[in-house]
């Protein structure tokens, strides 16, 4: 049934004449009443008394015209929410990303997109995990980008890439003169570690006691930037993504050395709230960053 049809029945009723509904439709009075026929035909029933001057909707005339009133008023609600989302997501996507992640990989996927999109205001926030599934969840970001991303039916979860974590160290320190390292030299070291609720503290965590080592917690921060000064002036060592130590390797600041035991990564992922229709532009983003890290 089409909402012209629909829309045609109402004016009937708020106008009550054929006269003044053909007129607003451009219609002849004969359309008019062909197409009432038709919605009467197809429920039947009678929905307009036309022997009372002006028109009368029956008992079941004012239910279905409650009925169509409320199926067109939704469909116009969709058309301006869907206009603002167009309007929206074309021009601008709303990314959240971990300190990590969005200050160290995400600018060289920003850059391959801005090739496609050159239009498109990728928009990114550097966030705690615990505030980008939140505003993922209330719809405020589109795209989220976490470490060890955790399983919610509420969420589209998709690999991102596997960072490989390193030993971190101050050129200072005894350990800066080796190139490789077994993890289990950790031990009772002093040790720059991520706060408890850090999904990647917790992810290294069990890799130490995967291994039955202790360390020493001196210092506990909330993001990554932070762990890397302390380590830089030697009060500690740590476990941290390659990728995001890069310049600090180049400026001869930290000492990395990779783990002679085993290939330990960080897994990260790609979070888009469930149902969330995102532009042509925010799809190609997560596809780009998806298989970008899948390949």
């Amino acid at each position: 049934m089409h909402l012209g049809i629909l829309r045609i029945f109402c004016d009937l009723v708020e106008l009550e004449s054929f006269s003044k509904t053909a007129e607003k439709h451009l219609l002849s009075q004969s359309a008019v009443s062909q197409q009432l026929a038709q919605l009467e035909l197809a429920h039947k029933t009678q929905l307009l008394d036309r022997k009372k001057r002006p028109l009368e909707p029956t008992p079941t005339g004012k239910l279905f015209y409650d009925a169509c009133k409320d199926i067109i008023d939704r469909y116009e609600q969709f058309k301006s929410e869907l206009n603002t989302l167009e309007k929206s997501s074309t021009t601008r996507i709303n990314v959240a990303a971990i300190y990590s992640i969005g200050m160290h990989t995400l600018p060289d996927y920003v850059k391959q997109f801005m090739v496609k999109y050159p239009d498109v205001n990728v928009h990114v926030e550097y966030l705690s995990s615990v505030q980008i599934y939140e505003l993922i969840l209330s719809g405020e970001v589109d795209i989220g980008l976490v470490a060890v991303p955790k399983r919610d039916k509420r969420l589209e979860v998709y690999d991102f890439e596997d960072e490989p974590l390193v030993l971190v160290c101050s050129p200072k320190h005894p350990l800066a003169s080796e190139s490789q390292i077994d993890i289990h030299k950790v031990q009772f070291e002093r040790f720059i570690a991520f706060e408890k609720n850090v999904p990647t503290r917790v992810w290294i965590d069990s890799i130490l006691q995967r291994y039955n080592i202790v360390v020493r917690p001196v210092m506990e921060f909330d993001n990554i930037e932070t762990v890397k000064r302390a380590v830089e002036i030697n009060s500690g060592i740590s476990i941290l993504p390659r990728t995001a130590i890069a310049q600090e390797v180049s400026g001869g600041t930290l000492n990395p050395l990779t783990f002679s035991n085993e290939h330990f990564i960080r897994p990260t992922g790609i979070i888009v709230r469930k149902g969330k229709v995102l532009s042509k532009a925010g799809q190609y983003f997560v596809e780009l960053l998806h298989k970008k890290a899948g390949s």
